[in-house]
């Protein structure tokens, strides 16, 4: 608590003590040792999924806790190869991903057909593997909001994954495509026992206005939540919510004054609640994205993030570039550092 106090500063009392005004935490399903009896038992997820989900939740340095730590590379597609692995070449080597996931004791690595395929007799066994099947490629000109299939469900099953993870772009003109592909996606990885996790991101350019970026906006990401456990997500990926008000700014959709005066406030936990909330009000685990590499201030923002999923009643953190942007001892310690919020007692639900 003593290391956690001083990367957040002047900021500590603002987290740690905090009382949620909006949701309170009973209504929530907070993350513990049962959690899959208490959700998934009598769901319509078969044993073998309920076996790949146990396999997840009691893997690494959180095993048995019910919260998860998950190393995310995918940034080689989603952003380019020489801007993701520029600061730290040695990733442009899969096997140094999965090794650094391994070392830092998460509970999964989230990465490509390519990267998990090339070392999957060596390591699909050692630590869960989590097949992202589609991606956003950026060396089409113009740009575009699209995220296509790079492989097969069964592909993932051969090589071992417990889970797929897939990004929806809500919001965006190809959406309905994207939730009607991975809807049937998410089925068939059910059917062959994998657990599925959805990357449910907002993507328009209308959501960002001359005033402010409201891709991360509370209401407009607690709506994407909704309709990715809709679709029978296992567990949530979401970029934690910096605002809020949307749908209101850009005038559409359907709103309540409830959903601004009473379920949401300013405070960064609150938001966050809100975003829980939406998943069923934690039946559905929340991961929140760790964000870019900032340099020097990556492991204080790390913990500021993993406080406000934990004590908002998120389930983790999924954090990439923070970890693999630096020396390998460096992203160990960092990882590491964020399952000690998760782990520390001391750290309570607001």
């Amino acid at each position: 608590m003593k290391k956690i106090n001083e990367y957040l500063g002047d900021q500590a009392e603002y987290l740690l003590e905090y009382s949620c005004k909006t949701f309170d935490k009973t209504r929530l399903t907070i993350p513990g040792p049962d959690y899959l009896d208490q959700v998934f038992l009598n769901t319509n997820r078969n044993p073998q999924v309920l076996n790949s989900l146990s396999r997840l939740y009691n893997s690494g340095n959180l095993a048995g806790t019910g919260y998860l730590s998950i190393l995310p590379v995918d940034q080689g597609i989603e952003h380019s190869a020489g801007s993701a692995f520029g600061p730290n070449p040695d990733y442009f080597d899969p096997e140094n991903i999965v090794q650094l996931g391994l070392e830092a004791g998460c509970n999964g690595v989230a990465s490509t057909f390519g990267v998990l395929g090339l070392n999957a007799r060596k390591y699909a066994h050692k630590i869960p593997y989590i097949v992202k099947i589609n991606h956003n490629e950026l060396l089409t000109y113009p740009n575009k909001h699209d995220q296509i299939l790079f492989g097969t469900v069964k592909d993932a099953w051969n090589m071992g994954a417990c889970a797929i993870g897939a990004t929806v772009y809500f919001g965006s003109a190809e959406s309905n495509r994207q939730i009607r592909e991975i809807s049937e996606a998410f089925a068939y990885a059910h059917e062959l026992g994998m657990a599925t996790i959805l990357w449910c991101y907002t993507r328009n350019e209308a959501f960002k206005t001359k005033d402010k970026d409201y891709h991360t906006a509370a209401d407009l990401t607690g709506q994407a939540n909704h309709l990715g456990v809709t679709i029978q997500a296992d567990i949530i990926k979401q970029k934690l919510p910096e605002t809020n008000g949307g749908f209101k700014a850009m005038d559409f959709g359907k709103t309540s004054k409830e959903m601004y005066e009473k379920y949401t406030s300013d405070h960064p936990i609150d938001l966050c609640r809100y975003q829980v909330a939406n998943c069923y009000m934690g039946k559905i685990g929340l991961i929140n994205s760790g964000g870019a590499s900032s340099g020097d201030s990556d492991y204080a923002e790390a913990v500021k993030t993993a406080i406000i999923n934990k004590r908002a009643g998120g389930m983790g953190l999924i954090s990439g570039r923070k970890a693999f942007q630096r020396p390998r001892n460096e992203g160990v310690e960092l990882l590491n550092l964020i399952q000690q919020v998760y782990l520390d007692k001391e750290i309570t639900i607001a």
